[in-house]
């Protein structure tokens, strides 16, 4: 028999996979993303990540040539972007896997993406928000809707660069702690 968490747990991440499809835009039958960048354009939907709390790590092909989102893969971008302090798992916007990519690959490569936060739980959250850190009280990453990252090799000037080229999504640039801030909000910088 199911289990029915599996079951409303799949039902809800479909729900939110199509929601974020919605949100990239449909236009004439063509998929539009970043910056007018249309589906058949996006690079390779693969990406490399490396969780540098949990020291776990995912090569995850999660879109086919075809623009077809693996639901599966999916779910293993979810968990290796999980909040490290709870253990929660939370949907990751597809927009913000492709907007990590198409900066990843701006930047000529497919170096491992060494994730500093990803889904972040309300509790985890509020914790950095009350000790002082620079964390928003209403975050998009607990809407799993941005990622910090580090890029090996890569001076987090340069991946800031890339990403700002794209004009797409926020940017955040974070000298002291050496990351880079990616989300799937509206194009704003600091």
């Amino acid at each position: 028999m199911d289990n029915p968490n599996e079951s409303k747990w799949a039902w809800t991440r479909r729900a939110f996979l199509r929601t974020s499809l919605a949100g990239l835009g449909l236009l004439g039958g063509r998929l539009i993303c970043p910056s007018g960048v249309f589906a058949r354009e996006l690079p390779e939907g693969r990406l490399t990540f490396f969780n540098v709390w949990t020291d776990e790590r995912l090569d995850v092909t999660y879109r086919s040539e075809a623009g077809a989102y693996d639901l599966e893969a999916l779910d293993d971008v979810n968990h290796i972007l999980r909040c490290h302090y709870t253990g929660e798992v939370g949907a990751i916007d597809v927009r913000v896997l492709e907007h990590v990519n198409l900066v990843q690959k701006k930047l000529g490569g497919d170096r491992e993406i060494h994730i500093i936060s990803g889904f972040r739980s309300p509790e985890y959250n509020a914790i950095l928000v009350r000790s002082g850190r620079r964390a928003a009280k209403n975050s998009l990453h607990m809407q799993g809707q941005a990622v910090d990252l580090q890029i090996p090799g890569i001076h987090p000037k340069m991946v800031r660069q890339a990403a700002l080229e794209l004009g797409y999504g926020g940017v955040g640039y974070y000298p002291r702690s050496k990351f880079v801030h990616l989300d799937s909000g509206p194009f704003r910088h600091w």
